[in-house]
């Protein structure tokens, strides 16, 4: 894991954005497309508002994936994370598909499998994820299930989670937020070549720290980026202030 501190999350979403660019163009020039996976929450917001602004990038030689989505909300929800990539991704740029989880539909297992035929037939290039308040990765929530091989799965989310995304402002009370999500697996998001991972602000720090300098365990999901070597962790000052020097080596 490559651990990059930068003084504030618009410059780390500036260099997140443009190594993620950089790792979608070799896809383009190698092979003649890039298979991607984008996430969203506030930790997202400076990086893909930079990525759209990167020059030189033939969107449509690129499919993107959706990395979760909750369950029982409709894509017109204010936290709807399918609005929120329309809004802030997909209708930025001219891409040649983007695969959404569909939370709303009536039976969310074929949601799962009817995804996972996609993306198992597609190689991801370059996966952008963030590590949650809890340490989730995707809603992939303590303990995660690391051993899975299905590309996506149906999650219970715990109640640290749905703090988080009462706080954040998503929904207006901790009732409002859903209970059940469908998320990207672990062991999918490890199959991607280059993982960007995006962790801005202070109440992330203690999760960082355990991501990186604990042990890897499903109870700190997004420790299982200590196993991928092409992952970068781009922090800000606030996010990364938990951390020993020997880790940021």
């Amino acid at each position: 894991m490559n651990i990059h501190i930068f003084d504030d999350a618009a410059h780390l979403g500036v260099a997140a954005a443009r190594q993620g660019a950089s790792a979608i163009r070799a896809a383009i020039a190698e092979k003649g497309s890039a298979n991607i996976i984008v996430a969203t929450g506030a930790s997202q917001f400076e990086t893909l508002a930079a990525l759209i602004r990167e020059p030189n990038i033939d969107w449509g030689c690129v499919t993107g994936f959706h990395l979760d989505e909750y369950l029982g909300i409709s894509d017109q929800h204010p936290a709807s994370f399918r609005r929120y990539l329309r809004e802030r991704f997909v209708d930025k740029v001219p891409l040649a598909a983007f695969h959404y989880v569909d939370g709303s539909d009536s039976d969310p297992q074929q949601v799962c499998d009817r995804l996972g035929e996609l993306i198992v037939q597609q190689p991801i290039d370059v996966a952008f994820v963030g590590i949650g308040e809890n340490g989730h990765l995707a809603f992939n929530d303590p303990p995660a299930d690391f051993e899975t091989d299905s590309p996506y799965l149906v999650v219970e989310l715990d109640k640290a989670c749905r703090k988080q995304q009462a706080g954040e402002g998503w929904f207006a009370t901790l009732e409002d937020v859903p209970t059940r999500a469908i998320s990207m697996s672990c062991q999918q998001i490890l199959r991607t070549k280059t993982i960007i991972c995006s962790v801005p602000d202070q109440r992330k720090a203690i999760a960082v720290r355990n991501s990186v300098e604990g042990p890897v365990t499903p109870e700190v999901p997004a420790s299982i980026l200590q196993s991928h070597a092409e992952t970068s962790l781009f922090l800000d000052k606030a996010s990364a202030s938990e951390l020993t020097a020997s880790s940021t080596l």
